[in-house]
């Protein structure tokens, strides 16, 4: 099965115990933006991307489903 970013980020936010309102406000986006994003309706821009790759500690090829390896993300 190949893992597309948005169940992705639906599996780092559910195992962070978080709802998407959670997620929402940390982007600085209404809910229903957020919920679209997760839905597939609405592709999740780049710096968004990159928020919550910092905030959940993995990085980008991670997320994206690029990679099934969760390394952290790169400090440099």
């Amino acid at each position: 099965m190949r893992v597309t970013c948005t169940s992705r980020l639906i599996s780092l936010r559910k195992k962070s115990h978080l709802t998407q309102k959670h997620v929402a406000e940390l982007l600085k986006i209404s809910p229903r933006t957020y919920c679209d994003y997760e839905s597939g309706r609405s592709r999740i821009p780049l710096e968004y991307l990159i928020k919550l790759a910092k905030y959940y500690n993995v990085d980008l090829n991670y997320i994206c489903g690029v990679s099934n390896i969760r390394r952290e993300y790169p400090l440099a």
